[in-house]
């Protein structure tokens, strides 16, 4: 009997990330793949339907981590946050937008798939997608700080959608132009700068508590 080769699904992986991460989705080659992994198409098909399994398998972690870091803050509890805390949530604090930075650079590589190689799979809207979910989120504590009085400015789901996109795009930069770690906390210091939430939204600063 012979002993199965458990070395041909790392050397796929890594083939394929290498060849998307260079030419992106759409202009990767399946046979160029199994060449660069020493493997034939047909143990490939074995493992993957095709070019976009083998895409989604690379980025599956990715997606998983980064819906659980929204999960969480899903389901907090706001109505036992403080004025306070409140207001330094949407304040993109440099602490803030390292810890995302830090879960994005954990996944650089599939990061960089999602959001610089992913069209033509059904990650291509993926920005967008992701905006979304975000927004949602952003929403739910700005109307917490319009229900306690904290801003009298009134904006839309669609108006804080195009901030909540801009905010997103910045995230995603450092990954189309494959910054170090160095770079990106640079590019941390310079968001927190650029963005300001609070006085986007109106927010009136709470007093010492």
């Amino acid at each position: 009997m012979s002993v199965p080769d458990r070395s041909i699904d790392p050397r796929l992986s890594s083939a394929a990330k290498k060849e998307f991460l260079e030419k992106g989705y759409e202009l990767s080659s399946l046979a160029e793949i199994c060449r660069a992994a020493g493997v034939t198409t047909g143990a490939l098909y074995k493992r993957y339907e095709g070019k976009e399994a083998l895409f989604s398998a690379l980025v599956s972690d990715t997606i998983r981590d980064i819906e659980e870091q929204v999960a969480v803050i899903e389901s907090t509890d706001l109505s036992k946050y403080t004025d306070r805390e409140l207001y330094e949530s949407l304040s993109m604090t440099p602490e803030s937008i390292m810890q995302w930075m830090k879960i994005l650079y954990e996944h650089k590589d599939g990061f960089t798939l999602l959001v610089r190689c992913s069209s033509g799979t059904r990650y291509r809207n993926f920005h967008h997608d992701w905006a979304d979910k975000m927004n949602v989120l952003d929403y739910k504590y700005y109307m917490e700080t319009r229900r306690r009085g904290m801003t009298d400015r009134e904006l839309t789901m669609e108006e804080m959608h195009i901030l909540t996109s801009a905010v997103w795009a910045l995230y995603y930069e450092p990954f189309y132009h494959d910054f170090s770690w160095e770079q990106i906390e640079r590019h941390a210091e310079l968001m927190h700068a650029f963005i300001n939430w609070p006085k986007a939204l109106g927010l009136k600063k709470p007093k010492e508590e």
